[in-house]
């Protein structure tokens, strides 16, 4: 089956633009539910849209490369990550009557298709709650992100990561929940980087990683150094308790870019059995 973009908005994004949209999806929200539970859906819908623009740009390409071959095109080959048909967010918004259920669906299939890299990433929001997600609601949540490209060509990595990054303040401010838990300042994180001085090839571990700030700044603090950010495949593990916090984290790192990294839910109290270099936010308020 051919895969259609339903994208009407190809402009580039800029950070302002990216960052002031996702805020008033946010505010969609407002009413139904608790300011401290907008994280919950709002990141997982962000993540999905942008899996499935990604997939549209890639199924694109192989079209165009095969001649037209629709058959090509779907080979999981041509695809970082693989949206089972029916998954896909146009799928989601061709919706008018239960929309959370076909949501949940959408993205319990995705972490299906993909065990290796999204297994439980999109977290455990009850989206069939109707009493907080009314299918008016939804309708509209979905309709406010369908406005936006999310794809590569359109929304550059660096570009959605800040804007992610820019609502998880946005939401740790709403809760005063600042703590390492969620959320550490950048410029905390940066000077914890600066005295660990991870190198390129070296292995990093965050025992409490939060929303995965620290990885995501020594890998910059590599690239910024010269180093070559390949030798850092497979060389970050971070380690959450929180279940929200820890998907939070994983979607994090894939936006900003980041590949083969291990974010573990848990607590289990290793002091550096992953890494050369151990990092952990200190307490923050």
């Amino acid at each position: 089956m051919s895969r259609k973009n339903g994208n009407n908005n190809s402009v580039d994004l800029d950070i302002g633009t990216l960052s002031g949209h996702l805020w008033e999806a946010a505010n969609i929200l407002r009413g139904p539910v608790d300011a401290a539970d907008f994280k919950t859906y709002i990141f997982p819908l962000l993540f999905f849209k942008r899996l499935s623009d990604v997939y549209d740009e890639e199924y694109a390409v192989a079209l165009e490369e095969s001649d037209g071959d629709v058959e090509f095109a779907q080979f999981p080959e041509n695809h970082r990550f693989q949206v089972p048909e029916g998954c896909h967010w146009k799928d989601v918004r061709a919706k008018s009557a239960n929309i959370g259920h076909a949501l949940q669906k959408a993205m319990r299939c995705i972490e299906q298709a993909n065990p290796d890299t999204l297994h439980g990433i999109f977290g455990d929001a009850q989206w069939t709650n109707k009493d907080r997600l009314s299918d008016a609601l939804l309708k509209d949540l979905i309709e406010h992100f369908s406005s936006l490209n999310l794809g590569n060509e359109h929304c550059k990595a660096d570009i959605l990561g800040q804007a992610y990054e820019y609502l998880i303040k946005k939401f740790a401010d709403l809760t005063n929940k600042k703590a390492g838990e969620f959320y550490t300042p950048r410029s905390v994180v940066a000077l914890m980087v600066r005295i660990l001085a991870p190198k390129a090839g070296e292995t990093i571990y965050d025992p409490a990683c939060g929303t995965g700030g620290m990885l995501l700044e020594a890998l910059h603090h590599v690239k910024e150094h010269g180093g070559d950010e390949n030798l850092m495949l497979g060389k970050l593990y971070g380690q959450e308790k929180n279940l929200t916090t820890s998907s939070i984290a994983r979607m994090n790192l894939f936006l900003h870019g980041a590949e083969d990294f291990h974010i573990e839910r848990g607590d289990k109290g290793h002091k550096g059995a992953h890494g050369s270099s151990v990092g952990g936010y200190p307490a923050y308020s």
